[in-house]
């Protein structure tokens, strides 16, 4: 077998005829499976033997030497018992992006007979993603392997850079659920927003329902062979899961796929991330990041390195966060300290606000729902208010004076969220303190989104886990000129809200009033005044 090692395949080749024979003369002696890695520059990097069901095959990042999608290797194994190139072999090399997967079928007396080569196919919506070839014979292999990689490298990188313009990474988001579909779906379309938020190109959207979820993978072999497949032919470089994945899970996936593997709550870390911009924001966020990150520290592996690189591992101010979990836990002590003293110094603010006997005003809800853009109004203030998920991270603090020479502090808060990560909930505890001086909230709505009910049932789930259902709520239509007069007036009724477009200041004097009553007329009491 050692000899093998020492053979030249000509760059054009698949493989030789000699090479051949002396495999498959060999493979029926041993009755095992004989497989050779071979790297284009005809190199033969590996010889495997394995049983005579199958081979096992090794890393191969040592010898990978593609330019483009594919890792610059292929595989030729024997098949001992007629078997046909399989699944499994398929799956390999779509796992490992290899150039070319083939096996050569070893009759009784070890002649090599029919050969089979399956490679990716560039994008197209005719064929699985691949294409199988099958001779009778070596003699009848009529194949420039040279060209035939270089023709697909081209093409796959060709229909992978066909995007808007501009470079961004790009990535396919995953739903492996035991929801019903309509749910999944609208799940799976706000990671799609999320994705945008956190300036991603999503590529493609897979959903797999299943009845169990698989504790290790979550999804099987197969489906992952797919999965990169598509990564493959769309140049995707990153596959994020509307799923919570466990450490293990997160190892795993990214073994067999070589792929960068992003959970729901590491993608909402990274948007965080982004927008962070007070030092409170900043300490929030790391203080989530390494909490994620502390239990995915165990062990320096594959899975970590992607992790910590690009989106999901990137910290305010786009520094690296350490790997290192010692260190880790000395950060969070020392970021806790920090938001600590922070929070001393909001009391000290609480009391001052408190001596001036100003009602307190909170603007909460969903995430994108137009809070920023109702303080501007209210307040005539530029807040950043932006089209795209979570664009507010900061509390923001404003002064509301209304037309009977009234004031009011008026804040905006984070937007919330389904399945908002809880170490971003613990983290931004002491933001979200504020919401509990609160002496009206206003319940901000997007009445234009589909999935309005839910997203009012949601924020309605988090201030009942905050206990701030005691405190006196207005519910704000926003975006009501987004829908029809009949409609607005119906909504209003059957939800009990105040509709209004806050990009339209005419719009605002109902809500104003309303809340000059409960704050005035209706003897809601300013809090903690003594």
């Amino acid at each position: 077998l050692s000899r093998l090692y020492h053979r030249k395949i000509p760059r054009h080749e698949m493989v030789t005829r000699e090479i051949l024979r002396e495999i498959a003369s060999i493979s029926r002696e041993l009755n095992k499976q004989i497989g050779l890695i071979i790297t284009r520059r005809g190199d033969v990097g590996y010889v495997i033997v394995g049983n005579d069901k199958g081979i096992q095959i090794p890393d191969l990042g040592s010898l990978r030497s593609g330019t483009g999608r594919l890792n610059g290797v292929r595989c030729i194994h024997t098949h001992l018992n007629g078997e046909e190139i399989s699944r499994e072999d398929i799956a390999d090399m779509a796992l490992l992006g290899m150039d070319l997967m083939a096996i050569v079928q070893v009759d009784g007396n070890g002649i090599p007979g029919i050969i089979e080569y399956a490679h990716i196919l560039p994008e197209n919506p005719r064929n699985e993603g691949w294409l199988i070839t099958s001779v009778p014979d070596i003699g009848q292999l009529d194949l420039d392997f040279e060209v035939l990689i270089k023709s697909l490298e081209d093409e796959i990188s060709r229909t992978a850079t066909k995007s808007s313009g501009q470079e961004k990474e790009k990535a396919i988001l995953v739903s492996v659920t035991t929801q019903p579909y309509e749910k999944a779906s609208e799940s799976l379309e706000e990671l799609k927003a999320l994705a945008v938020s956190s300036n991603l190109e999503v590529v493609d959207s897979v959903m797999q329902r299943i009845k169990k979820a698989n504790p290790r993978f979550l999804i099987g072999k197969g489906r992952l062979s797919d999965l990169v497949l598509k990564c493959i032919q769309k140049g995707a470089d990153i596959l994020i899961f509307d799923n919570e994945l466990t450490p293990t899970q997160v190892r795993l996936l990214t073994d067999y796929t070589e792929m960068r593997i992003i959970d729901r709550s590491q993608l909402i870390l990274d948007i965080f991330s982004r927008r962070a911009v007070t030092r409170e924001g900043k300490i929030q966020v790391e203080l989530a990041q390494l909490r994620y990150l502390l239990p995915r520290l165990a062990t320096k592996n594959t899975a970590m390195s992607r992790l910590t690189g690009g989106i999901g591992g990137r910290g305010p101010g786009e520094t690296k966060l350490e790997i290192n979990r010692r260190r880790a836990k000395e950060r969070v002590t020392r970021l806790n300290d920090e938001l600590k003293k922070i929070r001393m110094q909001r009391e000290k603010r609480r009391r001052l606000r408190n001596m001036n006997r100003l009602p307190v005003i909170s603007i909460v809800g969903y995430t994108n729902a137009g809070k920023s853009t109702l303080l501007n109004q209210f307040t005539e203030s530029s807040v950043g208010a932006n089209n795209r998920l979570f664009d507010t991270l900061d509390t923001s603090s404003r002064r509301l004076r209304f037309p009977r020479d009234r004031e009011v502090i008026i804040t905006d808060t984070v937007g919330f969220i389904r399945d908002l990560p809880k170490d971003l909930m613990k983290a931004f505890e002491a933001t979200l303190e504020e919401l509990h001086d609160a002496d009206l909230l206003i319940h901000v709505v997007d009445v234009s989104s589909p999935r309005m009910r839910d997203q009012i049932l949601i924020v309605e789930k988090i201030l009942a886990e905050l206990e701030l259902l005691s405190v006196p709520q207005i519910l704000v239509l926003n975006k009501a000129d987004l829908l029809g007069h009949e409609e607005i007036i119906n909504l209003s009724r059957v939800y009990d809200g105040v509709a209004i477009s806050a990009i339209k200041k005419e719009s605002l004097y109902p809500l104003l009033e309303k809340i000059e009553k409960y704050i005035w007329e209706e003897g809601v009491s300013v809090k903690n005044i003594s």
